[in-house]
């Protein structure tokens, strides 16, 4: 261990964010750096994760490196961990952010491929970082999982012919968050006697590349709704789906 760098960061919460180079999950770290916390920012490239934390260097936020963390890859998953392990034996936070659309449209015949793809990613590639990283956030005292999901996840929403969003059907993508709902609920309660707070967040409609920046929402506001769950008191709830688009209050999504 290298205990001059844990020195460094001793005082500091740490977080881990899976597809960080760009978009939401660029602000998250840019926010989450703000709030005093020492990122890890996830990449499946190596050098555009480092491009990232360049840019957030030049911003005068310097208490980050990047990490290469492929989700869809279980050797590149314990690899980063393996680093990370290295230095720190805590990890406060895990943000699993990493995620795919696949390509449009989506309909229910879509092929077999495309599933597998897509699911590698926003299902079990989350399931597998989750796991792997498991070890190092039980040393956390306020050990927290966000995994970033979305509205159109929901069943009865979509069963809405009221909804706004009810015509953006998606057989792969949106059933991937619903899986990935379903197991953050499992995970949660499997934990529930312990310090975890592991919860699901809807950054809303966000403009980035995934859509063709036809987003309403601005990352800002999307990293925004991800870092107060992810900094959430140990009074807050756990294994619940925050969607403030839906509700501005932040009450629970309708699942």
């Amino acid at each position: 261990m290298n205990f001059a760098y844990q020195k460094q960061i001793k005082d500091m919460k740490r977080v881990l964010i899976t597809g960080a180079n760009r978009g939401i999950g660029l602000e998250t770290a840019r926010q989450m750096l703000k709030n005093g916390y020492y990122v890890y920012l996830g990449s499946r490239k190596m050098a555009s994760g480092q491009g990232a934390v360049d840019k957030l260097k030049a911003e005068g936020l310097t208490n980050l490196e990047a990490v290469q963390i492929d989700v869809s890859d279980s050797e590149s998953i314990k690899t980063a961990h393996d680093k990370i392990g290295q230095n720190i034996d805590a990890l406060d936070v895990l943000i699993n952010n990493a995620g795919i659309t696949g390509p449009w449209p989506q309909t229910s015949d879509a092929d077999i491929s495309v599933f597998k793809d897509v699911y590698a990613t926003n299902f079990f590639g989350t399931v597998q970082v989750t796991q792997v990283f498991l070890d190092l956030l039980k040393e956390s005292t306020e050990p927290r999982i966000v995994n970033v999901s979305s509205s159109l996840a929901s069943m009865n929403l979509h069963n809405n012919p009221n909804w706004k969003f009810y015509q953006a059907k998606g057989a792969v993508y949106n059933s991937s968050k619903t899986a990935l709902n379903m197991y953050t609920i499992h995970l949660a309660y499997d934990l529930r006697e312990t310090r975890f707070k592991i919860n699901l967040v809807d950054p809303g409609f966000v403009a980035t590349d995934m859509n063709n920046f036809t987003g309403t929402d601005s990352v800002m506001v999307a990293a925004a709704r991800v870092i107060k769950i992810a900094m959430m008191e140990s009074t807050g709830p756990t294994g619940k789906f925050f969607s403030e688009d839906i509700d501005p209050e932040n009450a629970l999504c309708p699942w």
